[in-house]
């Protein structure tokens, strides 16, 4: 029957893909479809073949085993053709497999040798009298390309082989891979310098042994296992396969150590379950197991086809990436307010499962893949991994599709998405109000070092939000017994507790305030070091930026080198002094290199004498951005100014604070401390301390004294600084201090300052 012009057609078709795919796999190491969806066309051609005979050309891909070898490399051509291997995708494929081997050997039973069927880059090596001269890809199995110089580098590969019983001339058969681990090191790297990454291992290896320069394949940990053989000269590899994988391994080759001999096709089978199920714990990408007839004198009798042999099969396991559509790419939101997107997919079946959403990690990452609702993507899943979209196939793109752009309001609850300077995370501000972060909110807010609300547990938070009763912090406060003691496994009595607990968490302190509304990065520290510098929740919810970074000002037409080579040129002439001339005069004339008149003026105008330019650091030349609160720099101002912005948090806040609803108040300590030390004349109301180097007491207890009467400690040393507190190994602060004519204290000083004893002198050191 003579093949119907459809069938031609789509044949042509096929032969035309397959060559297309083939070379982009075997040649460039950029495949733009997975290997799930180049078996379903390769198997439809043999399908077509097979129904129509007349169908199939010499140049089928059907009949060779890869592509033609590239052009950058010289060929090498080998003694024995490396060939491919046929496929079982079920066990009843491999129980028919078993059956027409017994068959053609009219044997009862058969062993065979199981290993796993690496994902990597067919290599042969060629040794002679032990001695390895070539190495080389498989190419389209006649003629690969001679990549002798880059498997030199791979410290699996003996360049002699131990012993002396090797065959003259030996032809081994293995494959190249890249380790796991070494794999996602790499791809970091790549990201890290700008580079697009390897898809996979297989392409990382193969991308790695076809580098022109073996110094790069040298940089790269690749490694081998051997499995077969081709050409043998004059000399004896046993009886078996499994005898020449062990005399392999005694000549210093490196061999699979799950390689076991089974018996049947039952045999077969239990080895495929086993190596499956542990899949995800080996250290390199398997995908499938492999059998060979063991008895090599068996194997030549079954013989070949035209591009596998007869005597071995590969039984293969599910894909771990397959190829759909994208038909939306959405945010979603994190417990921890973290957007993040997501490809809605047209569902596929990956690895045995039906998946139809993929993590496109972040922003960044949608943009670096170019990931577009219409595209057609390669998705990979591996064990319990979380799918992700590997890459897009541009070649399938349909017109008028639109970059994915990061949205500006949550998708949960409207707040702004902020996204900090050097961040790869987006975050959404409507941290205690919305919806995807509600539980987190809550449990922090309960925690004991937060509002310390003793019985209100992660356990029964999640029921609260589960059933509807709270949808914010200030909710907690309107629910009584009744409402509590309705949930599982909440008695009267410890309802009746935990509304008690709530009562006396209503007299908090304004540190563990700030701290229990969760604000991105301020922890108990920041939230002390707010606390202190504003004194109260309006100011710090009215602050912007500029309330707490300034810039600095530096002196222009100074950089780093000039202001440190000033600084060691005095530090090294301590006796050095200007006389009668100017200040500017002198230093201009120091011959110091990029010290030039006019910059010489400007530091003598920031620094009046020279006594206090000795005291200056490189920075204070520099200048820049300064923090005014401890502790709280430019990202962390973003997210406090951030969070205070967002009307959600305001009015929650209120509710917090309204006495009829939350009822939560605070003494405002520090403001109290200083006017009750004002009160009594002590010399510290209103001052501004500032704490240095190492004290015999712990820092927090001194500021804690300092504060409770009534002086404000911050973290920088400016004009506004009234004291410097000086432990040992004081350092930049105290110099500066000094040139600013902070005056400076120890702490024998402190003691008397708070007893009255003590009568400062301006500058004192």
């Amino acid at each position: 029957m003579s093949a119907p012009a459809d069938a031609v057609q789509r044949a042509e078709a096929l032969r035309t893909q397959l060559h297309h795919h083939n070379y982009r796999y075997y040649v460039l190491d950029d495949p733009e479809i997975t290997d799930a969806a180049y078996d379903r066309l390769f198997c439809e051609l043999q399908e077509l073949e097979a129904r129509y005979p007349e169908l199939r050309t010499p140049d089928s891909p059907t009949q060779r085993v890869g592509a033609e070898p590239g052009e950058r490399f010289a060929e090498a051509r080998h003694r024995v053709p490396m060939l491919s291997l046929g496929n079982a995708r079920t066990d009843d494929d491999v129980r028919d497999f078993d059956r027409r081997i017994r068959k053609d050997l009219g044997a009862e039973a058969v062993a065979y040798v199981a290993e796993p069927k690496l994902d990597g880059l067919a290599v042969s090596l060629l040794y002679e009298n032990g001695v390895l001269i070539r190495g080389a890809t498989r190419g389209d199995g006649s003629v690969g390309e001679d990549v002798t110089a880059q498997v030199r580098t791979i410290g699996a590969v003996p360049l002699r082989l131990q012993g002396s019983d090797w065959p003259r001339l030996l032809e081994v058969r293995g494959e190249v891979y890249l380790p796991l681990a070494a794999f996602e090191r790499l791809k970091q790297q790549m990201l890290d310098a700008g580079q697009t990454p390897f898809k996979n291992p297989r392409n990382a290896a193969a991308g790695s042994l076809r580098q022109l320069d073996p110094a790069v394949t040298a940089t790269r940990p690749l490694t081998m296992f051997c499995y077969g053989f081709g050409a043998v000269e004059d000399g004896d590899l046993g009886p078996t396969q499994s005898a020449a994988l062990a005399a392999f391994k005694e000549w210093g080759l490196r061999v699979s150590p799950e390689s076991r001999v089974v018996t049947g096709a039952d045999g077969c089978i239990d080895y495929h379950r086993v190596i499956g199920a542990r899949r995800d714990t080996l250290d390199y990408e398997i995908d499938g197991v492999v059998f060979k007839v063991d008895d090599i004198a068996a194997q030549r009798q079954l013989g070949f086809r035209a591009r596998d042999p007869v005597w071995a099969i590969a039984y293969k396991y599910p894909a771990r990436e397959e190829q759909t559509v994208v038909r939306a790419v959405e945010f979603q939101v994190g417990r921890t307010g973290a957007v993040t997107p997501v490809a809605r997919l047209e569902p596929v079946d990956v690895a045995g499962v039906t998946v139809s959403n993929a993590t496109l990690h972040n922003i960044d990452e949608v943009h670096r893949k170019d990931v577009r609702a219409g595209d057609t993507v390669i998705v990979r899943r591996a064990g319990d991994v979380i799918p992700e979209v590997v890459s897009v196939v541009e070649s399938l793109r349909p017109a008028g599709t639109e970059q994915v752009e990061l949205p500006a309001q949550c998708p949960v609850c409207g707040s702004d998405v902020i996204r900090a300077e050097g961040e790869s995370v987006a975050r959404c501000s409507g941290g205690l109000t919305c919806a995807a972060q509600r539980k987190e909110a809550l449990k922090h807010f309960a925690s004991r070092r937060a509002m310390d609300i003793d019985g209100l547990g992660d356990k029964l938070i999640e029921q609260l939000v589960e059933q509807g009763l709270v949808h914010d912090p200030a909710d907690l406060y309107a629910l009584g017994v009744a409402d509590y003691a309705g949930l599982e496994r909440m008695a009267q009595k410890s309802a009746q507790n935990l509304v008690e607990a709530l009562d006396r968490s209503r007299r908090t302190t304004l540190v563990r305030f700030i701290y229990a509304l969760g604000i991105r990065e301020v922890g108990e520290a920041t939230a002390q070091a707010l606390a202190a510098h504003f004194q109260d929740l309006g100011p710090l919810m009215a602050a912007d930026l500029d309330t707490f970074i300034v810039d600095e000002p530096g002196v222009d037409g100074v950089g780093e080198k000039t202001a440190t080579a000033l600084l060691e040129w005095l530090e090294a002439h301590p006796h050095a002094s200007p006389g009668d001339a100017p200040l500017a005069d002198w230093l201009a004339g120091l011959g110091i290199r990029g010290l030039r008149p006019a910059a010489a003026a400007r530091i003598a105008e920031r620094w009046a004498d020279l006594t206090s330019l000795r005291h200056a650091a490189v920075a204070d030349f520099l200048g820049g951005k300064r923090s005014l609160v401890e502790g709280v720099g430019p990202i962390v101002a973003a997210h406090i100014v951030s969070f205070f912005n967002q009307t959600h948090n305001r009015e929650v806040i209120a509710k917090l604070l309204d006495p009829d609803l939350g009822g939560i108040s605070w003494e405002t300590t520090t403001a109290a401390a200083a006017a009750t030390s004002a009160d009594a004349g002590t010399p510290l109301a209103g001052k501004t301390f500032v704490i240095t180097g190492t004290l015999s007491r712990p820092r927090d207890a001194v500021k804690a004294q300092l504060e409770a009467l009534g002086a404000k400690v911050t973290g920088s040393v400016s004009g506004k600084t009234d004291y410097l507190l000086a432990g040992a190994d004081a350092g930049s602060k105290r110099a500066k201090a000094a040139s600013l004519g902070v005056s400076i204290l120890d702490e024998d000083d402190l003691a008397a300052l708070t007893d009255g004893a003590y009568a400062p002198e301006h500058g004192h050191s």
